[in-house]
């Protein structure tokens, strides 16, 4: 059966792509939890879109990963989370709010998937978090945790 990919799915592929898949695959796990819809020709437009929309936030060249890598490592980022007295964080520091806190400052806007956090940060402080701009880029990034 073919589907249309809206996530991407280990060992199938990534968002927008068309694969063939079985179809107890398609409709009792992809179907189910969204991450993929039935093929049909009227569906291109939305393989199309979902392209388009990965193309935007793909970083588009080496040289411009570089650049940026440059930029997120310069200075570190403000990340702003509720705390208690002691410093100890309510929940934790997600890669989305990492990602709204590196563009609240000023830099590019990152897909939040690209953002890796070894560790849980849930303490305030600094922490490090690892973005993969480009296959070969890899930028570290300081993030500096308040209580707000």
């Amino acid at each position: 059966m073919k589907v249309i990919l809206t996530q991407e799915v280990s060992g199938v592929g990534a968002a927008g792509d068309v694969a063939d898949v079985k179809d107890g695959y398609a409709r009792n796990f992809l179907f189910r939890r969204g991450l993929a819809v039935a093929w049909t020709k009227g569906g291109q437009a939305q393989v199309d879109a979902l392209a388009k929309g990965r193309q935007t936030r793909a970083v588009k060249s080496l040289e411009e990963a570089r650049s940026i890598k440059g930029t997120l490592e310069a200075s570190p980022v403000a990340v702003l989370a509720k705390a208690g007295k002691e410093g100890r964080l309510f929940g934790a520091v997600s890669p989305a709010e990492v990602a709204g806190a590196i563009k609240a400052a000023g830099g590019p806007d990152l897909d939040r998937r690209k953002i890796e956090i070894r560790t849980p940060i849930k303490q305030v402080g600094t922490h490090t978090a690892t973005v993969h701009l480009h296959a070969d880029v890899v930028a570290t990034v300081s993030l500096e945790v308040t209580a707000g």
